[in-house]
């Protein structure tokens, strides 16, 4: 099986998985479900199905839970969107992304970081000639028409 058609029948799994919780899923344990990412093996056998309830690490039970007794219910629902010969085992599986994201997010906020200089204060600093870089302080002092010496209407203008 190529590795393009494994990952185009992930997706269309995901996205088939996301429309039935959405729309026929009447189990209250699953309200709020995501799929966050569908894995399937070279045979087209097994998908392995990554879930979370948004905002909601508690749940991880009650949603598994939930997951396994409806598994018969969305493998058969797949099988008849998917068109293929068989659909694959669905294997749930607890993604727990999200609250790594949310971790470090704390983290990242509760981070001191103080400003190394204001904008105003680098400008005020002497340019630095080794860079070769004009700073544009520098260019207000050439004049606006430096460079046309040879223009037609500044020709005109002279004479």
């Amino acid at each position: 099986m190529s590795k393009i058609r494994q990952e185009r029948t992930a997706e269309q799994i995901k996205q088939l998985l996301s429309e039935i919780f959405l729309r026929e899923v009447s189990d209250p344990r699953l309200a709020g479900v995501t799929i966050t990412d569908v894995e399937i093996d070279r045979e087209l056998q097994y998908a392995t199905t990554y879930v979370n309830a948004l905002g909601d690490e508690t749940r991880q039970e009650e949603v598994m839970a939930g997951l396994q007794s409806a598994a018969g219910f969305l493998r058969r629902e797949l099988a008849g969107s998917l068109g293929l010969r068989s659909a694959p085992i669905l294997r749930f599986h607890w993604d727990p992304r999200l609250r790594y994201v949310e971790e470090v997010d704390k983290l990242l906020e509760e981070l001191d970081i103080k400003p190394e200089d204001t904008p105003e204060a680098a400008t005020d600093a002497a340019p630095s000639t080794t860079s070769g870089v004009v700073e544009l302080h520098e260019l207000d002092e050439v004049e606006a028409d430096e460079g046309n010496e040879g223009d037609a209407a500044q020709v005109d203008e002279e004479e």
